[in-house]
This record gives structure tokens, C-alpha cells and sequence, in this order.
């Protein structure tokens, strides 16, 4: 593992993952599992749960539950920041470019993570926009 990325990841775990966890009644809601989209180190048993609380468009809360490679949790602690505070179109315009300057790196497998993670985003607020248009 590069070693910014180890460094970040001591510090989530000294942190206590302060973006982990689930949301009572999330107004989103994403499992990369059933999506098809692979962000953690073994696709047959790794998880990831996407749980998002938006306000009047704006994302209010964002956590997760998984069951993943230190890579992966980077990764989806760095989107839980990324994330938090932005309208919805903000959120769908996060760039690969922001996660690599927010974790430090674009080394490894960092790289596919970040797109699984943007992907995943995505995803989630166009099925919740069409829905409430």
C-alpha cells in the first residue's frame, strides 16, 4: 500500500472512521453489491452500504457500512467529506481530481476505488432525482 495512503488510513482508525455507520431512514440509500460495482479488495464477499440524509437538496449526512480493503475506506471516508454540505448537483459533479487531492494520492488501486465511489454517487441521487421530479 503507497504510504500516504497507510498514513490515512492509521489516522481513520485512530479517528474511530467518524463516517461509518448507518442513517434511521436515509433519504438514499446505495449497496455496491447489488449495483455491480466492485469498490472494495474482493468482489464475492466485500460490501459496501451507501446511506445519505438529504435536506432541502442539500446532503446532509452521509455514512457507510462495509466490509472492505483499508484502500476502500479511505476511499469512501473521503467521499462522506467530500460530500457533506453539497447540493445534490455539486455531489454529482465530484471529480477523481478532488478525491486524489483530498486522500493524498492516486496510487494503487486507489484509482478504481475513487471511480466505484463516484460511480456509486451517481448513481443514487439520478434515482432519487427521477423519482421526485
Amino acid at each position: 500500500m503507497d504510504e500516504v495512503l497507510a498514513a490515512r488510513y492509521r489516522h481513520l482508525v485512530e479517528a474511530g472512521f467518524p463516517n461509518a455507520g448507518s442513517i434511521d431512514n436515509p433519504t438514499m440509500f446505495i449497496d455496491s453489491k447489488a449495483e455491480g460495482v466492485s469498490i472494495c479488495g474482493n468482489a464475492g464477499t466485500d460490501y459496501m452500504n451507501i446511506y445519505l440524509k438529504v435536506v432541502d437538496g442539500v446532503i446532509q449526512d452521509i455514512r457507510y457500512l462495509c466490509s472492505c480493503d483499508p484502500a476502500a475506506n479511505v476511499v469512501v471516508e473521503t467521499l462522506c467529506e467530500l460530500a457533506t454540505g453539497k447540493t445534490l448537483a455539486e455531489a454529482k459533479g465530484l471529480t477523481k481530481d478532488q478525491f486524489y487531492r483530498a486522500i493524498g494520492t492516486d496510487a494503487g488501486s486507489v484509482t478504481r476505488k475513487v471511480w466505484g465511489a463516484i460511480e456509486l454517487l451517481n448513481r443514487v441521487i439520478n434515482r432519487f432525482e427521477a423519482r421526485v421530479a
